[in-house]
């Protein structure tokens, strides 16, 4: 993408700018910017989530103690601990507690790619607005702008769908079925109860926005396509006796 990008705009600088903000409201730039918005919503509504999910747990000396364990983004969620429910630890029956799975692989690549979609939607609508005639008459240009959209809308499916798949485990971690596993809460006279956990609603909302940039990028190959010498190719054949 970067060697694109670059080749693109040192060219396009050499021919000269013409800006044509028209271009915006035509089917290949406008859904570049909507491209662009939705990266944004993909990779700030899970980038930036933070929660903790919380139990009360009684045990020695101690009734109803609230224990946290805050997590969020990578969601490392082998590294996070339970507060101890007191100083002495439940009278020595309490040992460190931590949440299981690390779902950091899943939740970088959708982030990383939304970020990544995020520069190059910048970079391709420089090109479009003030360098279309240079985007037009080099033919490299069309047809890695086609390949790169192919890739993307594919990476988009592929990402969603590790996320999402993740989400419902990262929900299952940090829910109420967290506490059969937790062997502390199994001692003699110790008890735990599930008591809540932070909505994940923001987290959702960032599926919904991956499955509609893929939605995006898959209708945004025919735009695309439209102006490589590909389509003008078949346009030929299909117009010849």
């Amino acid at each position: 993408w970067s060697w694109f990008l670059l080749a693109a705009l040192v060219s396009a600088r050499m021919a000269g700018l013409r800006m044509d903000f028209g271009l915006l409201l035509e089917p290949l730039g406008f859904i570049k910017v909507l491209e662009w918005i939705f990266s944004i919503f993909a990779f700030a509504t899970c980038g930036g989530f933070q929660g903790e999910t919380t139990l009360l747990v009684s045990c020695k000396g101690v009734i109803n103690k609230t224990v946290t364990a805050a997590f969020a983004y990578p969601f490392r969620l082998n590294t996070v601990v339970f507060s101890a429910p007191d100083p002495k630890r439940c009278g020595g029956t309490w040992t460190d507690v931590y949440l299981v799975g690390n779902f950091s692989s899943s939740a970088q690549f959708f982030v990383t790619l939304a970020v990544l979609v995020f520069l190059y939607c910048i970079a391709a609508l420089v090109v479009y607005i003030g360098y279309k005639h240079v985007y037009l008459q080099n033919r490299k240009f069309p047809l890695t702008d086609l390949a790169i959209t192919v890739i993307t809308a594919f990476l988009w499916l592929a990402s969603t769908l590790a996320w999402a798949k993740a989400l419902a485990d990262i929900k299952m971690s940090t829910g109420a079925r967290l506490i059969p596993g937790i062997e502390s809460c199994k001692a003699p006279g110790t008890s735990c109860h599930f008591a809540s956990v932070t909505s994940m609603g923001t987290l959702n909302v960032s599926v919904v926005f991956g499955l509609l940039n893929m939605v995006l990028w898959g209708g945004n190959i025919w735009f695309v396509y439209k102006d490589t010498n590909l389509h003008n190719q078949s346009n030929r054949i299909s117009q010849s006796p």
